[in-house]
């Protein structure tokens, strides 16, 4: 039973990444560009925003991250600046540009989690309940 639940919450996962992946192909970014677009629009106020904080948060290699950054700041979604603190660093923003594809694909996420969330709950409570019961068991 844990491993079809684990199966069902798998496939629903990898739904919604299929999603995303479509929706930002059709907003004319690659996906690791969106990606990337998030985790600089998205990080805490008080995090400086770094390619080495892009890599970390994409799962990327720093030179790969380099790259996605100079074509996404070519394309004028990204701009980046010397820190003041750190001459060494860049800090990346979100451009307007890139916040009004962000914004669209944003809302177009929202109401794909709106409909998938009940299937996602469901299956998260199965593997839950799978869980409990298997550590019970291996208690006895």
């Amino acid at each position: 039973m844990l491993l079809k639940t684990l199966a069902d919450f798998r496939f629903e996962l990898r739904r919604f990444l299929h999603f995303s992946e479509c929706a930002a192909l059709e907003a004319g970014l690659q996906p690791q560009q969106h990606q990337l677009l998030l985790q600089v629009a998205g990080a805490a106020l008080d995090t400086p925003v770094t390619i080495a904080y892009a890599a970390k948060r994409l799962g990327l290699k720093h030179n790969s991250a380099v790259e996605l950054v100079d074509r996404s700041e070519h394309e004028g979604l990204l701009s980046r600046t010397t820190d003041a603190e750190d001459k060494r660093r860049a800090i990346l923003r979100v451009t307007r540009k890139g916040k009004q594809v962000l914004d669209r694909l944003a809302g177009d996420h929202a109401r794909e989690l709106n409909e998938l969330a009940p299937r996602l709950t469901h299956a998260l409570k199965q593997i839950t309940l799978n869980a409990h019961r298997s550590m019970d068991a291996e208690a006895r």
